[in-house]
């Protein structure tokens, strides 16, 4: 019996979005670290990165076999958890951190627990 992953494609379609969302208005990354305005073009590129990244690993585990799904939940995760220390170390005020790391370690979980679901109905 072939597993369809529905919870996990549905994560990474949300992820998609989200790579759409930081192409269409890269500033966002920028404002949420509160940066100073000689540190928002590093930010705007490393949003615009992290774009592409979501946009190319969630085309494979949306589009892609069944295999796939899992590469892409494992590389979602993988770099849900790099850009966590890559912002919280970077973060200047305790609340950005906080914010940055809820953010980026919830969706690792929340992948996680998807990936999970869909293998257990499987």
């Amino acid at each position: 019996m072939s597993i369809s992953y529905p919870a996990s494609r549905a994560m990474l379609a949300a992820s998609a979005v989200y790579g759409v969302y930081a192409l269409v208005k890269p500033s966002h990354l920028a404002d949420v670290m509160r940066a100073d305005a000689d540190e928002r073009s590093g930010y705007d590129n490393l949003a615009k990165a992290y774009g592409v990244r979501d946009l190319v690993i969630s085309a494979v585990g949306v589009f892609g076999p069944g295999r796939a799904v899992g590469w892409a939940v494992r590389a979602r995760m993988a770099g849900d958890l790099a850009d966590c220390v890559t912002l919280v170390t970077k973060a200047d005020e305790g609340r950005v951190r906080a914010k940055v790391a809820a953010v980026t370690d919830g969706w690792a979980v929340l992948n996680f627990l998807a990936y999970r679901w869909d293998r257990s109905r499987g």
